[in-house]
């Protein structure tokens, strides 16, 4: 899809330097740049080399608009103050439209489905009964959706992706391919007598807000008797386990092989790397953030705005690596 600089400055809010005539079709690296291509730079210090690269344009930061000798030089400039965050939204402009938005002759659609406008439904996918789909949604071939799922607007559901019944879905949901959402969460009661173990109910809902990203197979299980909910904005990387119970708040942002056991609650703006690991009925509160392969016991309260936690157990990791440099001495101490 191609937009003037002009257009593009406009939708974008920025300030736009040199000729506003020019179109862009593609974002692109550096390295890769094109001659319909769009790039960012984010210090000064790399302006120039930016600015002599095959782009069409550059977006820049509010450095760009002093007086640089390269800014009045070789190619136009999108002033932002957030260069990156500018950039990313310009490619989700300069997409291109899908074009395919039919509903394959392959696919399942029971009569008591309510499918919106624009709807594209791939091969082989199968809706159940009173499923509903809002106007552009996209659900990709082979996917599986159960009886009553609601699925917001402008939604994309990759292909092979499992919704169970009980599950509602916002706007502009993206689901990638393989993930599993709504199933049985993992409950069990023991028989003392026999040592055998029988599942507890897992009849509750799962609720998905507006923006969600959930990443390929990723894994997000039904309230046991109540609701799981995955809060507005949040992004889910892939392979990711959610257990029942849980409230995930908003802008949660959470990197791959996280594991989270039932009835966790994560408040807003938290971010989780890689590998972590949260026991059942963990609160960790707003703005925290878990470094890679943390380890969190059961019941613990995780709370520290912009605090790192690091290590099994987490903690603030001006105190892990403190207990690292003691050991280190410790250790030499007994050589």
């Amino acid at each position: 899809m191609k937009l003037t600089l002009r257009d593009l400055a406009d939708k974008l809010g920025c300030r736009l330097i040199g000729d506003g005539s020019i179109t862009v079709a593609i974002v692109s690296s550096l390295q890769s740049a094109t001659s319909d291509g769009l790039v960012f730079v984010e210090d000064a210090q790399h302006l120039d080399a930016t600015l002599g690269s095959s782009a069409a344009a550059v977006i820049a930061g509010d450095f760009a608009a002093g007086d640089f000798p390269a800014s009045t030089a070789s190619k136009p400039i999108l002033i932002s103050p957030q260069p990156r965050l500018t950039f990313a939204r310009a490619a989700k402009l300069l997409r291109d439209p899908d074009g395919n938005r039919a509903i394959h002759p392959s696919a399942i659609v029971p009569d008591s489905a309510e499918i919106g406008k624009n709807v594209a439904i791939g091969a082989r996918a199968v809706l159940g009964e009173r499923v509903k789909a809002g106007d552009e949604t996209a659900i990709g071939a082979g996917s599986v959706i159960g009886d009553g799922v609601v699925i917001g607007s402008h939604c994309r559901i990759d292909p092979n992706v499992t919704i169970y019944s009980g599950t509602t879905i916002g706007d502009r949901v993206i689901v990638k391919a393989g993930a599993v959402l709504g199933g049985a969460g993992f409950g069990y009661v023991r028989d003392a007598q026999t040592g055998r173990y029988e599942q507890s109910p897992q009849i509750g809902r799962l609720a998905i807000e507006d923006d969600v990203e959930i990443g390929a197979n990723s894994t997000i299980d039904r309230g046991a008797l109540d609701e799981t909910r995955i809060g507005r904005g949040t992004k889910i990387d892939n392979l990711v386990q959610i257990g029942h119970n849980c409230q995930i708040g908003q802008d949660v942002v959470m990197a791959s092989q996280t594991g989270i056991s039932g009835s966790v609650t994560v408040e807003d703006n938290v971010i989780i790397g890689g590998q972590v690991g949260i026991a059942d009925h963990v609160r960790i509160e707003a703005g925290a953030i878990l470094g890679a392969q943390c380890g969190i016991p059961t019941k613990k309260v995780i709370r520290g705005k912009g605090v790192v936690f690091w290590g099994t157990p987490a903690r603030p990791i001006r105190e892990y690596l403190k207990e690292l440099a003691f050991l280190s001495r410790s250790a030499k101490k007994d050589r």
